[in-house]
C-alpha cells in the first residue's frame, strides 16, 4: 500500500536523526544518561561504567538506532526494525522520564519525555502491521480447524467405501 511505503520513511526520520546525533555528538546524551547508568549498574552490584564507557555505550546505541530506522525506511524486515526500534528507545524514555528529580527542570524533560512515548507507540503500531496479510495466530489457527475438516472427511469417505 503506497501509504506504507511513505509513513515508514517518514517515521524512520526521527529515528535515524536521533541516532545520527548520539553517535555524533555522543556528550550531551552521556550528560542525560549517567544517572539512570549508575543506578542500573548500582543495581546489578557493578561499579559505575567510566566517561569512555558510557561514551561508547552512547555511541553504539546511536549506530543500532540508525540502522533499525533505516531498515525501517527502505522496507528491509520492517516489522522487526520497527519493534528493534521501539525497544532501543525504551532505556531513553526511562533517562528522559521528568517524575525524579534531575540536573535539567521537570519541564524541560516532559517535552523530550512525551515525543519519545510518542515515537515508541507508533514504532509498536508499525510493527504489529503485518500489511494486510494474516497474522501468525489466524494462520495457526486455520490450519488446525483444515486439519480437523480434513480428518472428518477422510473418515466419512472411509464409512461410506
Amino acid at each position: 500500500m503506497l501509504l506504507r511505503k511513505i509513513a515508514r520513511p517518514l517515521l524512520a526520520t526521527w529515528f535515524i536523526h536521533d541516532g545520527l546525533d548520539a553517535a555524533r555528538h555522543p556528550a550531551v546524551h552521556v550528560v542525560t544518561a549517567r544517572r539512570p547508568a549508575d543506578q542500573a549498574t548500582g543495581a546489578l552490584g557493578r561499579a559505575p561504567l567510566t566517561d569512555r564507557q558510557l561514551r561508547t555505550l552512547v555511541q553504539v546505541h546511536g549506530g543500532l538506532t540508525v540502522a533499525a530506522g533505516l531498515a525501517l525506511a527502505v522496507g528491509r524486515v520492517p516489522r522487526l526494525a520497527a519493534l528493534s526500534l521501539a525497544a532501543l528507545s525504551l532505556p531513553l524514555a526511562v533517562a528522559e522520564q521528568p517524575f525524579t528529580p534531575g540536573p535539567r527542570t521537570r519541564a524541560a524533560r516532559t517535552e523530550p519525555f512525551v515525543r519519545r512515548l510518542g515515537a515508541i507507540g507508533a514504532a509498536l503500531l508499525a510493527g504489529v502491521d503485518s500489511e494486510g496479510r494474516p497474522g501468525m495466530a489466524w494462520r495457526i489457527e486455520h490450519a488446525r480447524a483444515e486439519r480437523v475438516a480434513t480428518k472428518s472427511a477422510e473418515k466419512k469417505a472411509a464409512k461410506k467405501a
